[in-house]
């Protein structure tokens, strides 16, 4: 069934029975709030109802956590408990544990330390009784013996009664239980945020006493520390990036799952906590594992990254489920009202920002439109287009302003810029004052590549221009040519352009052992990763070989096959902006990338988009006119085999303007 297209988010959005986001309803539920999450929202409720644990696997901002504090909402009622540690008479170093009912551990300790305060009070009593008692003898006895010796021991005789006394007096304090988890009777379930906890954090420690002798000590159940695994009990333990834990940690985080219960113990082998272990601790709690792709396999070599351990991944999809995040949704006129709802519920989360009106929350529309980077979709990375609205919002208070209007949005998106955007717009600016690149004019072997900066967990990508110069030598040893390239590449970078010179080799006929062909990449400080350089260093190459001039006015992207087909790569629309911005006028793309550009308005006048599918149709636009051009062209449209020309298009490349996202632009 065909989707319906809908009319542009301007003309959508007057249809829509509201002024401002203050009108908008938001739901009371957490759970109700989630946006473009409706799989994982059935999992997470059937996975409350029954108290299953959950492995939550997305990029950053698509809604881990919400999901996560939704369940607290959601799961069955049950009786909370306090937890109480009491010293152990026969072996101090292993406290006792006792659970009572919610609200019951306070009235507990409470009751006792008022019973230890009373025994204090009475034996303080007592002890200035009888020090007075000591005191008033031996005045007396001195003034009938006039011996200074009788004082003297008086005081001594005091001074020992009084240290007697006090070491009772902790003996009874030291009685006194120590509450380790506590609850009220109406209390909600627990939601435990245990992100980046290091293991006494996480499963609990006992404090290092520096004073082990003489009466100073501080009692070992005192220093007992609940972990979030014990304050999550009968609650939501969440642990986002989960991958990161020691492979101890998750080792330990695995036995409290499956015992439902784990000691404190000390965690630090130098400290004298570590002759500490309580008796278990109760920790039923649900885990909430979160974390991207690398979670499930972590980084070889590398201990701070280990990955999940299987046996707790096996335990949470034996007994549990695991859910993968969508990272965008369908461009629906339900999901736009999903993205205005959002707007809403982020104006009323933060409290201290104006509602917005109905323009500017077209304007964040369009936003998630372009973030999605598909034509049809909307992002669901909605913690970065929350800032968008909170810098929105900010701009609005800031100029004392009742609503945030479209003209706060358009100063919000340019002062919102991604690191990556910011850094890319420095790296641009220079490469135009040393002149690294040309946009007009004739070169041969020099291509106008376009590569992007960021825009991997975090940010949004940005676009730059990647000039690639190819020279062809004599080989230095004949029959043993080889392909030299510079410019720090990565791993499928190289591999790219070892595909390139198979491609080469069938297209011109030549006998590539004989030459050396030198490829560099202009100012790659930073590295190159990918192949979307293909048919830029291709073009360049093959420009060098045959002497023929490419236009500097023209930039390009794409992925290539051996067999010389134009594949689809990322990041197209900042590409093209990119290009833009530095004067190019006609930008290159695969013919596949065309549902994928979504360029802001302001550079559709700016810049030609030509969409190819093979080679050939790359050098007919980038090449500049000359008998060698139409040679090559017209030798490489033959080799071609005829399979991979379009039919719709007949073998020509598809020219025109995408549609654009941006103030005043149509979908």
């Amino acid at each position: 069934m065909q989707k319906q297209t809908l009319p542009p988010v301007d003309e959508w959005i007057e249809r829509e029975e509201f002024a401002t986001t203050a009108e908008v309803a938001v739901p009371d539920k957490l759970i109700d709030q989630v946006i473009g999450q409706e799989r994982a929202v059935e999992v997470i409720r059937k996975a409350a109802e029954q108290r299953r644990h959950v492995m939550l696997i997305g990029d950053p901002g698509t809604g881990k956590s919400m999901l996560a504090r939704s369940m607290t909402e959601l799961l069955p009622h049950e009786e909370l408990e306090d937890t109480i540690a009491y010293p152990n008479q026969e072996d101090p170093h292993a406290p006792r544990i006792r659970v009572v009912p919610a609200g019951k551990g306070k009235e507990i300790v409470q009751a006792q330390k008022a019973e230890a305060n009373r025994k204090q009070e009475r034996k303080a009593t007592l002890q200035l009784l009888l020090m007075l008692g000591i005191g008033l003898f031996a005045v007396l006895f001195f003034f009938q013996t006039r011996d200074p010796m009788i004082l003297i021991f008086g005081i001594i005789a005091a001074a020992m009664l009084f240290m007697v006394m006090r070491q009772m007096s902790q003996r009874e304090a030291a009685l006194v239980p120590k509450l380790l988890v506590t609850h009220t009777p109406n209390e909600k379930p627990p939601f435990v945020d245990a992100t980046g906890a290091h293991a006494g954090s996480l499963l609990g420690d006992v404090r290092h006493d520096p004073f082990q002798s003489g009466g100073l000590e501080t009692p070992a159940h005192e220093r007992v520390e609940p972990g979030a695994i014990h304050k999550a009990h009968k609650g939501v333990l969440f642990v986002d990036e989960i991958n990161l834990l020691r492979m101890e940690s998750q080792q330990a985080l695995l036995t409290a799952i499956q015992e439902k219960k784990f000691p404190i113990m000390g965690q630090s082998e130098r400290s004298s906590g570590a002759m500490v272990k309580t008796e278990s601790v109760p920790c039923d709690f649900i885990l909430v594992a979160a974390g991207n792709m690398d979670a499930l396999k972590g980084q070889e070599g590398n201990p701070f990254h280990p990955g999940m351990h299987p046996a707790l991944r096996s335990r949470i999809r034996g007994y549990g489920y695991e859910i993968f995040m969508n990272n965008d949704m369908d461009d629906t006129a339900d999901n736009r009202r999903k993205v205005i709802r959002f707007v809403a519920q982020e104006v009323k989360r933060d409290g201290k920002i104006p509602h917005f009106e109905r323009p500017a929350v077209a304007e964040i529309i369009r936003d998630a439109q372009r973030r999605a980077g598909r034509r049809g979709r909307l992002t669901l990375r909605l913690r970065e287009l929350g800032g968008l609205v909170r810098v929105a919002g900010d701009i609005a208070v800031e100029e004392k302003s009742p609503v945030v209007t479209v003209a706060h949005v358009l100063r919000a998106k340019s002062m919102a810029r991604s690191l990556e955007q910011q850094v890319a717009d420095q790296y641009i600016e220079r490469r135009k004052e040393y002149r690294q690149f040309r946009t007009t004019g004739g070169a041969v072997g020099m291509v106008n590549g376009l590569a992007v900066m960021g825009g991997g967990e975090v940010g949004e990508p940005s676009g730059i221009v990647m000039p690639i110069v190819a020279e062809v030598t004599p080989a230095a040893n004949r029959a043993e040519g080889k392909i030299i390239v510079t410019g720090k590449l990565g791993e499928i970078a190289k591999e790219a352009v070892q595909n390139i010179s198979a491609v080469i080799k069938k297209y011109t006929g030549q006998n590539l052992n004989d030459h050396d062909i030198h490829v560099q990449f202009i100012g790659t400080y930073e590295g190159v990763e990918g192949d979307s350089a293909s048919i830029s260093i291709a073009t360049a190459v093959l420009s060098a070989l045959e002497n023929v001039e490419i236009d500097q006015n023209v930039a390009m992207t794409g992925s290539l096959s051996v067999r010389g087909e134009v594949l689809p790569i990322g990041g197209a629309t900042p590409k093209i902006e990119a290009a833009a911005q530095v004067g190019i006028k006609k930008v290159i793309v695969p013919k596949a990338n065309m549902n994928d550009v979504l360029i802001e308005e302001r550079y559709r006048s700016m810049v030609e988009i030509v969409y190819v599918e093979t080679l050939d149709e790359v050098l007919q636009h980038v090449l500049m006119q000359s008998a060698q051009k139409k040679s090559l062209v017209d030798k490489l449209a033959a080799i071609l085999p005829a399979r991979l020309k379009s039919p719709v298009l007949d073998g020509a490349a598809a020219v025109g303007s995408p549609p654009a996202v941006g103030s005043g632009s149509g979908a």
